[in-house]
């Protein structure tokens, strides 16, 4: 028997998208760039720098956990008693590039969190894949 207190879920987002990595990548870890599809933010890609993101509704406190660029970017999501974690993973295709997102972490009694991150991170995709387009 599965003890279910313990065990946690995550939300996945994968996307081909049609722009080589090193652009995606940008859009990752530039702030200027973040902000237009996600939030503002203070941003590194170095490991440990601890950062966050700021909405209307309020902050998320991060740090860097992985940084491989054009291929990897881990960074913990701390947020009102949710602490988990977001992983890009970059891989190159035929026509660009293959875009997975992972937040892991997500408790069973979380079911608020876990719905608005199902909910929240298509649209963040929709908004990133706009900026990419933009991107010179």
């Amino acid at each position: 028997m599965t003890d279910i207190s313990t065990e946690t879920r995550s939300v996945v987002i994968e996307r081909d998208i049609p722009f080589p990595a090193e652009k995606i990548w940008r859009a990752l870890t530039q702030p200027h760039l973040i902000e237009e599809w996600l939030m503002k933010s203070d941003f590194k890609p170095i490991v440990d720098h601890r950062f966050n993101f700021n909405a209307d509704w309020g902050s998320v406190d991060c740090r860097v956990l992985e940084v491989e660029p054009n291929k990897t970017l881990a960074y913990s999501w701390d947020a009102y008693g949710l602490e988990t974690v977001v992983t890009w993973t970059l891989t190159p295709t035929s026509g660009g590039t293959h875009l997975r997102m992972e937040q892991s972490g997500f408790g069973w009694d979380q079911r608020q969190a876990y719905g608005g991150a199902r909910s929240g991170w298509p649209q963040f995709f929709e908004k990133l894949e706009q900026v990419l387009a933009r991107l010179a």
